[in-house]
């Protein structure tokens, strides 16, 4: 290979690493030209998968400042750079890897941290970002929920405390006019009060009474009395 076609491929991994979101360096030894075709297509959107070499590979990943890569740039390499879901794109390679186990996944880059092949492996095991979305949306519509029904309850004790008002409002008018209504127990209990008084009254006129006849029998005794003296 030219000076100048080097300086191309070199060129052309640094705008690769720049523009992806991570990458997953793969050792593919032993896969056909047809294999490697379907692991294109088992990545779909999320990543390409291009086969490098080690030396032009590790030029361009110290002009973009990654650091810790050349102990992963060892045999046949490829590298998956990845754009949009990296877990997504991790859970490609690993199911591929499952299904064949000539590709062998060493490690990747991810935010500019090297990570190794283990780490690969437990990104591939979260769950996708469409999934953690979903949940997320899921959990921030559950809070909306329960705000709007904490500030709908006052409202809602507010309209049954109207519709009550309303009732007894209907039963006794007077609640609108700003008075009491008419409370029974009070007249009950004047009821209870003027029965005694009224009676008492009573026995008063009839104590009169019978005192004024005794004393106006006593008279006409007397008069009779004085009447016989004088015959």
């Amino acid at each position: 290979m030219a000076r100048a076609e080097r300086q191309a491929a070199v060129e052309q991994i640094v705008e690769s690493f720049n523009d992806s979101d991570g990458a997953v360096l793969t050792e593919y030894r032993g896969l056909t030209v047809k294999e490697l075709q379907e692991l294109r297509r088992s990545l779909g959107d999320h990543a390409t998968y291009n086969v490098v070499k080690n030396t032009l590979t590790k030029r361009a990943a110290n002009e973009v400042g990654i650091t810790g890569f050349d102990e992963l740039l060892t045999g046949p390499t490829a590298i998956a750079f990845i754009k949009g879901d990296v877990v997504e794109a991790a859970k490609g390679l690993r199911d591929f890897a499952k299904a064949n186990p000539a590709l062998v996944i060493k490690g990747g880059v991810l935010d500019g941290a090297i990570l190794d092949a283990s780490e690969i492996a437990k990104l591939a095991d979260l769950e996708s970002r469409e999934v953690l979305l979903g949940k997320l949306a899921g959990a921030m519509l559950a809070s909306l929920s329960q705000a709007v029904y904490l500030l709908n309850a006052p409202l809602a004790q507010a309209a049954r405390l109207a519709g009550a008002l309303q009732a007894k409002a209907t039963e006794d008018p007077s609640v609108l006019a700003g008075g009491a209504g008419t409370p029974a127990a009070e007249e009950s209990t004047e009821d209870s009060t003027e029965a005694p008084e009224a009676e008492a009254a009573a026995e008063s006129t009839e104590s009169t009474e019978n005192t004024e006849g005794e004393s106006t029998e006593g008279a006409s005794t007397e008069g009779a009395e004085a009447d016989q003296a004088d015959a």
